[in-house]
């Protein structure tokens, strides 16, 4: 069922709704700035000066419009039956001059932009601009990723702690801002960094009872959604009667999730909030909202979903209104999830620094037969994210219609599995396209869920089952 061949799984490449994603992809209206340029001997393309350099043999076009989408932050647009083999090798051209050796006997308009907030336009067809309709997309900027709260601790009271955490709190010089009371770990503030270092030396000092983390925030993920100008059809997927305790739970650890909006409400458990309840702008698509709807999407086009499903996607909100999750929330966002009978938990989140304690918790789930999966990362490099590159936690990249990495996801040896990095969703009727390594952990999570409601495994046996379908060497198949 899950069969696949040189790295590459089969059922990227023949289920209908690829296809469909190249024809949204040329509808796309909305600029999607890119990411930065993975290293490579390549195409090096230096905005500061404006200076390209090139050292291509056998490129075929569309990941050469790929390379330069996400070195350049312009809008991309390629005539769909232009074909060109791309073999150049130069340095340090002006990028008309690059154009012109990159792009062989294809013609090429790049268009100013029109103000400041636009991005210039490349247009790349055989004989009429007009026909250069297909667009190249890539995602949004990764922004920071693990800013640590200097003057903030995560302390957590192993058994046999005598001291109560409010005692502890008071005697450190610190005020307890988060609790979970049943994990017994805590989130403490400081006056300040020197305060927070201090009151570690202290403790470590002390009789074991007690451990400590740093505390991290993560950005909330934007959705790198883009507006499509063609209609698109709604969601085929019937969800089935499903009993208390039974079907298969998909937690979206993620911010909140616009249900009504998305169409998608009749899949949805009551929402978790982790962070205070969000009020979203009823206009703006959220993050969390369009990995569940990929999610539902990408499961109904797999084998076996068509008539109907028991799958049940779970939101656990750990942003609320906020700008930024910490790796608390994260952690008791997991914990919350596993509470309620999560048997996949999605995370298209991460950050650049490991946490213990969310890693414990995720070990924790994995013992009690949970799968999780996360995003590698929209960043072109080999560095880990976490909590992608734990063990414990199934690694997804984004691999595009080629079915190699995208040009923007990171590629480092701790990816297990590749998934499409662009799917489409709808919003208040409006289609979207999708783009990143959020949206094919959302896809992989549902290859999961669809796994498990079919053959009743979980854990291990599951975990296993998705890794061997899902299987990519980032090496070999890095662009």
């Amino acid at each position: 069922m899950f069969a696949y061949s040189v790295g590459v799984p089969r059922w990227l490449t023949t289920l209908p709704w690829i296809a469909a994603i190249g024809l949204l992809m040329a509808a796309s209206q909305r600029v999607l700035p890119a990411e930065s340029a993975r290293p490579s001997g390549g195409l090096e393309w230096r905005a500061a000066d404006s200076k390209v350099s090139a050292r291509i043999d056998g490129w075929p076009l569309d990941r050469l419009l790929e390379s330069i989408a996400a070195r350049t932050r312009w809008q991309v647009f390629v005539d769909p039956d232009a074909r060109h083999e791309v073999n150049a090798k130069f340095k340090e051209l002006a990028p008309g001059e690059a154009l012109r050796r990159l792009l062989g006997p294809l013609n090429f308009v790049l268009v100013p932009p029109a103000d400041a907030r636009s991005a210039p336009k490349l247009y790349v067809f055989r004989t009429s601009r007009s026909a250069a309709t297909q667009r190249i997309e890539a995602p949004p900027d990764a922004g920071r990723h693990g800013r640590r709260l200097d003057d903030e601790l995560i302390l957590r009271l192993k058994p046999g702690s005598g001291e109560s955490i409010d005692d502890l709190a008071a005697r450190l010089g610190a005020k307890v801002i988060g609790r979970s009371d049943e994990l017994r770990a805590y989130r403490l503030k400081f006056e300040s960094a020197e305060a927070a270092d201090a009151a570690g030396r202290q403790l470590a000092g002390e009789d074991g009872t007690r451990s400590l983390d740093s505390n991290y925030l993560v950005d909330r993920p934007d959705p790198a959604a883009a507006e499509l100008a063609a209609a698109m059809a709604g969601l085929n997927l019937k969800a089935k009667p499903v009993a208390p305790g039974e079907g298969v739970v998909v937690a979206v650890v993620d911010t909140a999730v616009q249900g009504q909006a998305a169409g998608i409400q009749d899949f949805l458990l009551p929402e978790i909030s982790i962070a205070g309840k969000a009020a979203l702008p009823a206009e703006e698509l959220a993050h969390g909202t369009s990995m569940a709807a990929t999610l539902l999407r990408s499961l109904s086009q797999l084998a076996g979903e068509s008539d109907g499903t028991t799958v049940r996607v779970l939101p656990v909100d750990v942003y609320g209104n906020r700008p930024d999750a910490s790796s608390f929330d994260i952690a008791l966002g997991i914990y919350a999830a596993m509470r309620s009978g999560a048997s996949v938990v999605n995370l298209s989140l991460g950050g650049d620094e490991p946490n213990a304690f969310i890693r414990d918790l995720i070990r924790s789930g994995r013992e009690q037969g949970a799968v999780f999966l996360a995003a590698a990362g929209n960043v072109p490099v080999t560095s880990p994210t976490f909590p992608a590159a734990y063990p414990e936690v199934i690694a997804v990249t984004a691999l595009n219609r080629r079915g190699e990495i995208a040009p923007y996801a990171n590629y480092g040896e701790f990816v297990d599995v590749g998934a499409p990095g662009a799917s489409y969703v709808t919003f208040h009727g409006q289609p979207y396209v999708v783009v990143g390594t959020s949206p094919a952990t959302a896809s992989a999570s549902a290859m999961a869920a669809s796994i498990a409601a079919a053959t009743g495994k979980r854990g291990a046996e599951l975990e296993t089952e998705v890794r061997r379908a899902l299987a990519v060497n980032p090496q070999e198949l890095a662009p």
